[in-house]
């Protein structure tokens, strides 16, 4: 039998897993937007959560519009319109996340950190924007963070969304490692499903809004990285990171079922 690969690369989701950006970052943000442009449209948080089951912004209020306003726009015209939400959407949340309205979620900083100095690399897998990514990197973590990630794989690089794996293939193939060599790290079902479909082990940290998710994929499911699953008074280290890794089946790269979780 071949020796386990090693751990090499760690591979974060960016909302809900880097940090909880929804609730008070995303969805106030798309609130403002709908405000500027002079919709009624208003999204609470319970409603907020029903809509992150559509992936990506764009895609989110195309499904609002249609399904809860009964928007009767001509094709080209409510894609014009969903383009001038979104590029306003974008432009409140970034404001948002400069002023100090998100932060990042316990321990996901002291791990970048301590992997930096321990010279794993670092990989972004979001289907969110890389402006929203560069905004959050560089108001929680400093100017210079994005240029700690040798691979940024965004809704930019990417158009097809989570569940499926197209942009962890796309990482894994610029990082130029196997699927095994890497660990995800993600918070809803969506997410673990790309992962594991891309082959990758999967760290899963569920927010109130996924936590009801099916995460039974995930290699491990922790409340965060500042607590151990054994031990809360324990914080989550590379060393269990690496064990688990080495534990934990590599999954089976296949294809996401389409609108899977």
């Amino acid at each position: 039998m071949a020796d386990p690969v090693p751990l090499q690369a760690l591979i974060f989701d960016v909302d809900g897993t880097l940090a909880d950006t929804e609730r008070d970052g995303h969805r106030v943000a798309f609130n403002a937007a709908f405000a500027e442009h002079g919709l009624d449209w208003h999204w609470d948080e319970a409603l907020y959560g029903e809509l992150l089951q559509v992936a990506g912004g764009v895609e989110r209020m195309a499904h609002y519009a249609q399904r809860h306003r009964g928007l009767g726009l001509a094709d080209d015209d409510l894609a014009a319109l969903l383009k001038r939400l979104h590029a306003s959407k974008t432009r409140h949340y970034v404001q948002r996340v400069a002023a100090g309205a998100v932060r990042l979620r316990p321990g996901v900083e002291r791990l970048i950190r301590e992997a930096r100095r321990e010279g794993l690399r670092l990989a972004i897998a979001t289907t969110t924007t890389r402006d929203n990514v560069i905004a959050l990197l560089q108001a929680t973590l400093g100017t210079d963070a994005p240029g700690w990630f040798d691979v940024m794989g965004t809704a930019q690089e990417v158009t097809v969304k989570k569940p499926d794996p197209a942009v962890y293939r796309w990482v894994l193939e610029r990082l130029r490692l196997p699927a095994d060599a890497a660990l995800a790290f993600e918070d809803s079902g969506h997410g673990v499903t790309a992962a594991t479909c891309a082959g990758v082990r999967c760290v899963v940290t569920p927010t109130a809004y996924s936590a009801g998710d099916d995460l039974g994929a995930a290699a491990v499911r922790l409340a965060d990285l500042d607590h151990h699953p054994d031990d809360p008074a324990r914080t989550v280290t590379l060393d269990d990171l690496r064990r688990w890794h080495a534990a934990a089946p590599c999954p089976l790269a296949r294809v996401a079922p389409p609108g899977s979780a």
